[in-house]
């Protein structure tokens, strides 16, 4: 039997999914193409965008347990669907904004509260259900990698529309676009009438002990602090990298060059971890992946950047990025059971969030005080060697809750 004729029965579902994820990570992350004529025109500075932006993340992040608690209550469909008229309004919203605050409305907390209910713990929770639990890392993988596409197809077209109508004509293409969210999440929401998989874990009827639960179970502790450092250093990377090509006076087309490199590269990275995630420890893998990018940023900002090394740098870290996603999801199904899924994936990604707050406004303090960006790398780097070597030592001992059966 090959993949798709095993997938064929939750295709909708999965396709759904995958799409959902993809056109609202590929908005969200193509935003910055307006941020020149936007803060122009409306008069606010790119700090002030930028802040629009950190509200965002941070609303996602501290959203993303609450939102996973209430799937479990209202279904998925109520809730994905929701996420995408907030995503819908959010984008009209800075359609229409006039200044600041209706930036941080529409950019920040109507998109950052959409991300809570259609981003990636939602996504990947929702592609767990349908699929057998010897194909569901694979499954998760392909789904990750989607997240991906949607950045190559959106910020062209904002671009596009931007340069030739003016920026919002531009965002008001990105709010046709977020319509397509609608019928995916739809599709998506068809999970609620899949019956879920026995669990000793499913008498946990009460979320605050569910999550108290998970955060006593030191494997799932450590592996939700290793995230903080996951975010730090990839949004270290995508706000502070151009920065650092321009002090290094490298042609301003090669920071977009890199970030292309990175999500072209993301794409292959995703689809490998989770195939390998369905054939190896998943906490090692994770781990691993953290060493490696510490070794990836320690090898490019000792040396003096070209633009060879710089893509096949952008290259390493792209395979290493999003890799990540279906290995933490993967290892709180396999570990917890599919019903809190949801809600244990938003407690890991709200310190992964965190993490990436502390990395773009972290940088930026660092440069503003020292003039480079050493210091910071140097962190970066010690804390990711840290977080990974801590990590494989716990995957080599983690235990399964009591009363979960080890999978075959």
């Amino acid at each position: 039997m090959n993949l798709l004729t095993a997938l064929r029965p939750g295709l909708p579902i999965l396709i759904g999914a995958a799409l959902m994820l993809s056109v609202s990570m590929g908005l969200r992350q193509s935003l910055g193409v307006f941020m020149p004529a936007l803060t122009q025109d409306i008069g606010i500075s790119v700090s002030e965008f930028t802040l629009a932006i950190a509200v965002q993340n941070l609303a996602w992040g501290f959203l993303q347990p609450f939102a996973g608690a209430l799937a479990v209550r209202i279904g998925y469909r109520p809730l994905m669907m929701t996420g995408a008229l907030l995503y819908i309004l959010g984008m009209t919203l800075l359609c229409l904004a006039q200044g600041l605050l209706g930036v941080i409305l529409g950019a920040g907390l109507a998109i950052g509260a959409a991300m809570a209910c259609n981003g990636s713990a939602i996504a990947m929770a929702v592609a767990s259900r349908p699929v057998s639990p010897a194909l569901r890392s694979t499954v998760l993988g392909i789904v990750s990698a989607a997240g991906s596409l949607g950045a190559l197809m959106a910020a062209p077209i904002g671009q596009l529309l931007s340069q030739d109508h003016g920026w919002r004509v531009g965002v008001g293409g990105f709010v046709i676009m977020a319509m397509v969210i609608l019928p995916a999440a739809w599709y998506a929401g068809r999970v609620d009438a899949l019956p879920l998989p026995p669990s000793p874990l499913d008498e946990k009827d009460n979320a605050p002990d569910m999550a108290r639960f998970a955060l006593k179970h030191p494997p799932f502790a450590v592996m939700t602090l290793a995230y903080f450092v996951c975010g730090m250093q990839l949004v270290f990377l995508t706000t502070h990298l151009p920065s650092y090509l321009d002090l290094c006076g490298m042609d301003p087309m090669l920071s977009a060059q890199a970030l292309g490199m990175i999500g072209g590269f993301n794409v292959l990275g995703s689809l490998f971890f989770g195939w390998a995630g369905g054939r190896y420890n998943k906490l090692l893998l994770l781990g691993g992946i953290y060493v490696l990018r510490s070794f990836g940023l320690a090898w490019y900002f000792l040396s003096v950047p070209t633009p060879e090394n710089t893509l096949v740098f952008a290259a390493i870290m792209g395979f290493l990025w999003l890799g990540v996603a279906p290995l933490v999801t993967g290892y709180i199904g396999e570990t917890f059971g599919l019903r809190w899924q949801a809600m244990l994936g938003g407690i890991a990604f709200m310190s992964h969030q965190l993490g990436s707050f502390m990395g773009a406004l972290g940088g930026g303090l660092v440069f503003d005080a020292m003039g480079s960006y050493n210091r910071a790398v140097q962190v970066g780097v010690a804390v990711g060697l840290l977080a990974g070597m801590v990590q494989m030592a716990f995957a080599l001992r983690a235990e399964l809750p009591p009363g979960q059966p080890r999978p075959a």
